[in-house]
C-alpha cells in the first residue's frame, strides 16, 4: 500500500527510505542484519526527514514482524506445517521489501501488509 506524501522530497530522502527497506536483505548475510540495518538508518536519519523516519520505522516494524512469524513457523515445523509457513513468510518478506524500496524511491510512503507496528 502506498501513500503520496504532500511535501517535496529530496533524492537523498528517497534513497535513504529505499535503503531502509532494502536493509532487510542484510539478514541473509549478517545475523540480525535485517533488523539492524533499518534500525541504524532510523536512529541516524530520523531527525533529517519525516519521510526517512516514517519509512525506516515501517521497515523496522516489518523486519521485527517477519522475525516473529519465522520463529513461530520454525516451532510449527515440528508438526510439518511450519515448512510451508516459513516458505510463505520468506517469499512475502522479499516481495514486500522490493515493493517498499521501489515505492520509497518514487517518493511514496509504503505500508507493509499484516505487520505489527511495535515501533511508533
Amino acid at each position: 500500500m502506498e501513500e503520496k506524501l504532500p511535501v517535496a522530497l529530496t533524492q537523498e530522502d528517497r534513497t535513504w527510505g529505499m535503503l531502509a527497506h532494502l536493509g532487510g536483505f542484510a539478514g541473509y548475510i549478517i545475523p540480525f542484519g535485517h533488523i539492524l540495518a533499518p534500525l541504524l538508518i532510523w536512529l541516524l536519519k530520523k531527525e533529517k526527514s519525516a519521510f526517512i523516519d516514517d519509512q525506516a520505522k515501517e521497515a523496522l516494524n516489518a523486519q521485527i514482524s517477519y522475525t516473529i512469524y519465522a520463529m513461530v513457523s520454525g516451532v510449527l515445523t515440528l508438526v510439518l506445517i511450519g515448512f510451508v509457513l516459513l516458505f510463505i513468510v520468506i517469499i512475502v518478506a522479499v516481495v514486500c521489501m522490493i515493493m517498499g524500496a521501489i515505492a520509497a524511491n518514487q517518493g511514496c510512503a509504503y505500508r507493509y501488509p499484516v505487520i505489527l507496528r511495535l515501533v511508533k
